[in-house]
């Protein structure tokens, strides 16, 4: 748990730099271009910056030791700071296709965007796209939900730079109207990113078992250990970023309780040896 915060606060570190310097760009250009789109574009880099503040202290409270009120452990203050940050993504999607509404709904309005808008919105695709890679990277090397649904911050930022682009683009062309256009565009991939983050928190929150491939794998360990003959059950869940197995084994019915109790401590030893993520097994033995 140290190394997953010491990983996780050094990205949220690198973000919060990276995000307040592209929002300032993205704001002055912006304005100083007349582009909405890029304006938008701006407000969904800042409340980056927050919702990295919301990973921090997410990652931070899930370090927790184990206490008496919570005996199991802190480890789902990951998903409950992916859902915070995904019900922030969602309202900015939303304030976002509200401005492009009534921007569509009042198009005497519009002012056709400058080239530095233009410019600001490549520059935003390329850093955006970096620190989606670099952050997706960090989580699942430490598998982290919230950084996880940070790095989809990252690149649904990247996504509504590219449609304030092509909005931008267009109404250089000659069609101001895709301003305003490309921010609900924005906003419906950001609605798209929120839904999936949710989703996703949700289903660890409720403890969702773990993948096929991992539960094939942890049958396979058991079975490989001398005097195991037969796996009767396996259950596993999802806790945060951890996992929680039980399992009952079938052995010879006719061992000493010491020899079968002997057998449950070394499945369990190699389970926790091999899975790192485990973070409690519970092994139980059946005569055959």
């Amino acid at each position: 748990m140290e190394e997953h915060s010491r990983v996780a606060f050094r990205v949220s570190r690198v973000s919060i730099v990276a995000n307040t310097a592209l929002s300032a760009v993205k704001l002055l250009a912006g304005i100083l271009a007349h582009s909405g789109a890029m304006v938008s574009d701006a407000v969904h880099s800042i409340s980056d910056v927050f919702s990295t503040f919301i990973v921090m202290i997410g990652v931070r409270m899930a370090g927790k030791a184990s206490d008496r009120e919570h005996p199991y452990g802190h480890e789902r203050m990951e998903c409950v700071a992916a859902i915070v940050l995904a019900g922030v993504l969602l309202a900015t999607g939303l304030m976002i296709g509200y401005s492009g509404i009534q921007k569509i709904l009042h198009p005497e309005d519009l002012e056709t965007p400058g080239a530095l808008a233009l410019a600001a919105a490549a520059l935003s695709i390329a850093v955006k796209e970096a620190m989606y890679q670099y952050t997706r990277k960090a989580a699942k090397q430490i598998d982290s939900d919230a950084l996880m649904a940070d790095a989809w911050h990252h690149r649904s930022d990247a996504l509504s730079s590219i449609g304030a682009l092509i909005g931008i683009g267009g109404a250089r062309l000659g069609l101001p109207i895709l301003d305003p256009i490309a921010s609900l565009v924005i906003c419906v991939f950001i609605a798209k990113a929120a839904y999936e983050i949710f989703r996703d928190a949700i289903n660890k929150m409720v403890d969702e078992s773990v993948d096929e491939e991992t539960e094939k794998a942890l049958r396979a360990c058991a079975l490989a250990y001398p005097g195991v003959q037969g796996i009767d059950r396996l259950m596993t869940r999802k806790f945060g970023s951890r996992m929680y197995v039980e399992m009952e084994i079938a052995v010879d019915g006719e061992m000493t309780l010491t020899a079968a109790h002997a057998i449950a401590e070394g499945v369990h030893g190699e389970i926790e040896q091999k899975f790192p993520k485990v973070k409690h097994i519970m092994i139980h033995v059946n005569p055959l």
